[in-house]
């Protein structure tokens, strides 16, 4: 009995410091959350939607302004509307106008957009801000954007980007950023379907024609029996076996007769 009690309160001991590191653990965790970015689709040159996450105001204050940095490669955002706040986009003059993905002729593109909060965010929730873009067209390559966090008490500036070789986790306010992954391959919309008809007739020119007779008709066919063959040669052995029959029967008649 002594032997058990000792090993149960040997393992609270055990179990207590544990709980109180785990606990701590998780209160810390949201106050050093950074500002981050998911995507929808991180593919070149695919349409996605950038998803940017503020987990927490700035050393307990309230957020009050968010303004998301977009990078030079791309042209063009599109602001996701939020209740709680007013969204500001800011425009700025290519040095020379480009090309974008349709063929036009771009001569501006989006520099910032800026959510003014209508009700400061309280520091113990968190909000999204959604943007819609085109990924450019280069895999490998990270897309950072810089954001700033204004709060009614100081600012936060997730502004900085690993060096070449660096660790993002290593920085203490990091951009958000995501990798640009390989194109797909394709818009995905019917070519399964397209490729069906192609491979079908692709096997029809790939089989070659069996040679025919004089008649048209195909060796095989030429070779191969027709039924009525089949049920002449049928009709045939029967009667040939009826024959054998009554030979046999008139050769014992005669065997009973001479005996």
């Amino acid at each position: 009995m002594s032997l058990q009690l000792s090993t149960r309160a040997l393992t609270r001991l055990c179990v207590l410091p544990a709980a109180t590191t785990a606990l701590a653990l998780s209160l810390v965790s949201p106050a050093s959350a950074h500002v981050g970015a998911t995507v929808s689709d991180a593919s070149a040159g695919a349409y996605t939607i950038a998803t940017f996450s503020v987990p927490h105001g700035c050393d307990g204050s309230p957020t009050t302004r968010i303004e998301i940095q977009v990078p030079e490669s791309v042209l063009a955002v599109t602001a996701t509307r939020n209740p709680f706040y007013e969204v500001e986009t800011t425009i700025e003059q290519l040095e020379e106008p480009v090309t974008d993905g349709h063929g036009n002729e771009v001569t501006e593109r989006t520099a910032s957009v800026v959510y003014t909060a209508d009700t400061p965010l309280p520091d113990g929730q968190r909000d999204t801000f959604e943007l819609s873009f085109q990924v450019p067209d280069a895999a490998g390559e990270t897309l950072a954007w810089p954001t700033i966090q204004t709060c009614q008490k100081g600012e936060t500036a997730w502004t900085q980007v690993p060096a070449e070789g660096q660790d993002a986790d290593e920085l203490e306010s990091p951009a958000p950023s995501f990798e640009i992954l390989p194109a797909s391959g394709g818009d995905g919309h019917g070519d399964e379907t397209a490729a069906e008809p192609a491979e079908s007739e692709a096997e029809a020119e790939a089989v070659p024609a069996e040679p025919t007779d004089a008649t048209g008709a195909t060796e095989a066919e030429a070779s191969a029996p027709t039924d009525d063959g089949s049920s002449a040669l049928g009709w045939a052995g029967l009667v040939a076996g009826l024959l054998g029959l009554a030979a046999g029967g008139l050769a014992l008649a005669r065997t009973r007769t001479t005996s």
